[in-house]
């Protein structure tokens, strides 16, 4: 289970402005298996990025793309995620004007598209909380984009901690997508009344049973997003780190 733990790259979103090479060689030196890559400075040239996958033996947990680019820039963003060797393409939002039942309508719809023209690739979709707030069909909109039936192509990319903070326990949430989702986001809550971001093994979700359902499941790679850290980033990704293998050593 521990080659499966990815850094989530808008972590160390700064950082990577500032010396991304020195930013994926620290994390390899922390000990992570893999990066999902997200948040890569303006600019950044793909080979450069594929050289450093190679140099550090970074796995690829798969790539955030915004819808936009997925629509206008098809091509590109396939020549360019093959560099990175994986399948994995992730929608990781969506705009205020996509938030309503027709808008989550198109989305599936696009996103089932973009599937369909990108063989060989897999499309997935990164929630919040905002996704449990309107009602599609008598379930949540982000259920309604998941939806594990034949003719919807659109993977999970569940996120535990937006789950959790759309009022859903976790654990009960991800249940339907055995087989459905190549990559699970990873973060925790704090326990205090503020409930927002925490090192992964240091607020309320319990990991040990999404972490037996993901090596049940078919989960290729758990990736670790902190959205916002109190110190600095790396240090809060080491500690997610820390307790993530006690947690698998825990569980072989």
């Amino acid at each position: 289970m521990k080659s499966k733990f990815a850094a989530q790259l808008y972590t160390v979103r700064n950082e990577l402005k500032k010396d991304y090479p020195a930013v994926f060689r620290e994390l390899k030196e922390m000990g992570w298996a893999g990066v999902q890559l997200s948040a890569l400075p303006e600019g950044y040239d793909p080979h450069e990025i594929a050289a450093l996958l190679k140099e550090t033996s970074l796995g690829t947990a798969g790539i955030h793309i915004s819808l936009e680019r997925l629509e206008r820039e098809l091509d590109s963003v396939l020549e360019e995620v093959h560099l990175y060797n994986t399948r994995d393409i992730i929608c990781p939002n969506l705009p205020k004007e996509y938030q309503s039942v027709e808008g989550y309508q198109h989305v599936r719809e696009t996103l089932n598209n973009i599937a369909d023209k990108a063989k060989g690739f897999r499309i997935s979709y990164h929630n919040h909380a905002f996704e449990f707030e309107t009602d599609i069909n008598g379930q949540s909109a982000l259920r309604y984009l998941l939806e594990p039936t034949h003719e919807n192509m659109v993977l999970a990319e569940v996120d535990v901690y937006w789950v959790k903070k759309g009022g859903q326990d976790p654990l009960q949430f991800i249940q339907p997508y055995r087989g459905r989702m190549p990559i699970i986001h990873l973060k925790d809550m704090t326990a205090d009344e503020h409930q927002t971001f925490a090192e992964v093994g240091t607020g309320l979700i319990d990991f040990e049973p999404i972490l037996r359902w993901g090596e049940q499941s078919g989960v290729e790679w758990y990736a670790v997003e902190q959205d916002q850290c109190s110190g600095n980033p790396m240090d809060s990704l080491q500690i997610s780190l820390n307790n993530l293998n006690k947690l698998a050593t825990q569980l072989v």
